[in-house]
């Protein structure tokens, strides 16, 4: 085979994986979110035990050849809780819930399939 054949069947199979790829991802997220509202909602005693960030974005280059955070970034925040049967549950939370949480905070944690409702404090 020539590489004039090669190239255009390559660069269909790449745009056929990230097609496949992208219909996943969106599928994923429906059955998720569907699976979430067929669950009732629950509420647990509960204690914070761990917090964590992550930053998902890009840096970009300043002037002076060092690299800062660019316009891109965003930061998700997330919270893991431990009902008294040792059970942990991880959830994303929203980040001015985040600030106002500690470790060791002691509450109701209510929660509908892997969906964060709220954290009640004691």
């Amino acid at each position: 085979m020539d590489i004039s054949t090669l190239v255009p069947i390559f660069i269909g199979l790449i745009f056929l994986i990230v097609i496949v790829g992208l219909i996943y991802a969106v599928v994923s997220a429906i059955a998720k979110w569907h699976h979430n509202n067929q669950q009732s909602v629950e509420s647990v005693s509960a204690q914070v035990v761990a917090k964590r960030i992550r930053v998902s974005g890009r840096s970009s280059p300043n002037y002076d050849g060092t690299l800062t955070a660019g316009r891109r970034t965003t930061t998700f925040y997330y919270c893991t809780f431990e009902d008294p049967q040792g059970t942990r549950r991880e959830f994303r939370v929203a980040g001015s819930e985040y600030g106002q949480l500690v470790e060791g905070d002691l509450g109701t944690l209510t929660y509908q399939g892997s969906r964060y409702k709220s954290f009640q404090r004691q």
